[in-house]
């Protein structure tokens, strides 16, 4: 190929039924069902851009409410208009638009991960790649404004990150010792218009990425690598789902979309990508260097501080002749970047506990998301009466299935929304005794985040806030009378409602027959029946306060 080119090369085709296997008929979805923003004034990608999507997630707007943005008028600092639109939120700003990208309803997303990582379908090489329709090489990536100046690649926290920051990636690695391809989801900052600095999660077990640069390091030779943006959504979804080593993201990508997978191998790189993504950055990082990067804002709530990182010297930049960016929005919880997770991360421990480890009294299993990110904070919900045995085989499960998860857990009954965390604060006060419900497990691996604090040694909190015996019935009106009483608020037009268990009162067991028929009497206007009736059972042994069932049996 020459030194210095830029050529166009033909077409693919776009995606038939089932889920989008190309990111802008993705789009073209999401518009159709009024989940897609297009933005037409000028928005500035360095300072407004990220700002301006990040407001759904800080600003009170429902979960299910939150859009997709594409940007088709980006401008940066300095001034410079780009021809590239960006679309942000596109592939997780809520779940909703998680399961459109997949395919499916959100309630079977958790079992088509299962069968998908069981049953991979291969991938098929394409004749035409529309990711290559455009090549970029040689001296045309390092001119001024050239090679990744090109891109309009938004600063993700502006006033704290160093750079822009690709995000939402597929980053392709190569084992040198078996062949099999890796692809995570790691940043990657700019550098340079034919640099970048790529940050992969470097510790034991950690990202495949990193265990191939270690391999590569050892003999002296330079990785090559090579990042996709903008592939089908079943296709990045794979990288945040961090699947088993040696694992084919491609396959089981394939299997998730019911159909092999197109791909192609790169043109200055021996890897193969997935032949219908927006852009493709290809390149080498050298293993005997590393760089300082960051800071750059992360998904556990900070921002990550210059560290060594891997540098990565660009050999090429494809796309597709009229391409769109793809990135996510990340930082501080909620954040696309975590909701991507949740959908997946969530079934996979519910899968765990009640099929693996056999606990039929597991409900759900919900992951903290506001400010803490997924991973350390972990509710299980059971069933009333789940023996106490069961439910502490529930709290060790969750902490253990990966190490990067569950450094908090606690354990809730069934009537307790974990979504809720008021009612799980509630549920703490009421429900669970510190000496007796709560224990430490030491020699923890750090969560994302811990290298924050003051050691890296970190422990693990587990807590049994379950109720474990009858209790008096929750101090709300009952649900027929709330009902009621929100048919009237509606007839009113007043402000719309968005209820949160608990929202109407409910028994817990400690409730007799007598106590609901003066309750039954009460709402009919009859308290005076009860007053005549507790006016018989008046004594004089027995002092203020004492429960009546002390000295009465009630039925």
């Amino acid at each position: 190929m020459p030194d210095d080119t830029t050529r166009e090369a033909g077409t693919g085709p776009m995606a038939g039924s089932g889920p989008p296997l190309d990111f802008q008929a993705h789009l073209a979805a999401l518009e159709a069902r009024g989940l897609l923003v297009r933005v037409t004034r000028a928005i500035n990608k360095d300072t407004e851009l990220q700002p301006l999507v990040r407001w759904q997630f800080a600003g009170g707007i429902p979960e299910d409410e939150r859009r997709a943005f594409l940007f088709e008028n980006v401008i940066d600092a300095k001034g410079r208009r780009y021809d590239i639109p960006v679309a942000l939120g596109a592939l997780a700003a809520s779940p909703r638009i998680y399961a459109l990208g997949m395919g499916r309803p959100v309630a079977e997303i958790g079992d088509t991960w299962m069968r998908a990582i069981a049953r991979p379908i291969p991938p098929v090489t394409a004749a035409e790649p529309l990711c290559q329709q455009v090549v970029i090489t040689g001296a045309a990536l390092r001119e001024p404004g050239g090679g990744l100046a090109r891109l309009p690649v938004p600063i993700s926290t502006p006033g704290f990150d160093a750079a822009p920051y690709l995000t939402a990636t597929l980053c392709v690695t190569r084992d040198p010792e078996n062949g099999i391809q890796n692809m995570g989801t790691y940043r990657a900052g700019l550098k340079a218009t034919d640099r970048l600095g790529v940050r992969m999660v470097a510790r034991a077990g950690g990202a495949g990425g990193y265990l191939h640069w270690l391999k590569y390091r050892e003999r002296g030779q330079p990785m090559p690598i090579a990042i996709a943006l903008g592939a089908p959504p079943v296709v990045f979804f794979t990288g945040p789902q961090k699947l088993a080593v040696d694992t084919d993201e491609l396959a089981v990508a394939g299997a998730l979309a019911g159909a092999p997978i197109r791909k192609t191998r790169c043109v200055t790189v021996d890897l193969e990508v997935p032949a219908d993504a927006e852009i493709v950055v290809e390149g080498v990082i050298d293993t005997s260097v590393l760089e300082p990067e960051a800071p750059f804002g992360e998904s556990n709530g900070y921002v990550a501080l210059e560290a060594f990182n891997m540098p990565m010297r660009v050999t090429a930049i494809t796309h597709r002749r009229n391409p769109v960016f793809s990135a996510i929005i990340s930082q501080v919880t909620p954040s696309e970047s975590c909701v991507v997770k949740k959908v997946a991360y969530e079934p996979m421990f519910l899968a765990h506990l009640r099929e693996n480890l056999q606990i039929r009294g597991v409900r759900r299993v919900a992951m903290h998301e506001p400010l803490s990110n997924l991973r350390p904070v972990i509710f299980v919900q059971l069933a009333r009466g789940t023996p106490r045995t069961e439910v502490w085989r529930a709290l060790h499960g969750t902490a253990t299935l990966r190490a990067d998860c569950g450094k908090i857990v606690i354990a809730v009954s069934e009537d307790i929304d974990p979504e809720n965390t008021d009612a799980v604060f509630w549920s703490l006060a009421y429900r669970s005794t510190p000496a007796e419900d709560v224990v430490i497990v030491p020699y923890r691996r750090g969560v994302q985040g811990s290298h924050y604090g003051p050691g890296r040694a970190e422990s693990t909190l587990l807590v049994d806030a379950t109720q474990k015996h009858a209790m008096a019935p929750l101090a709300l009106p009952a649900r027929e009378y709330m009902e009621g009483a929100r048919a009237i608020w509606e007839e009113l037009e007043l402000p719309p409602l968005t209820a949160r268990a608990p929202w109407h009162g409910y028994a817990l067991g400690d409730w007799t027959n007598t106590w609901e028929r003066f309750a039954r009497r009460a709402v009919a206007g009859d308290w005076e029946s009860n007053g005549i009736e507790t006016a018989a059972r008046a004594r004089g042994d027995v002092t203020p306060e004492t429960p009546v069932r002390r000295v009465e049996k009630l039925e």
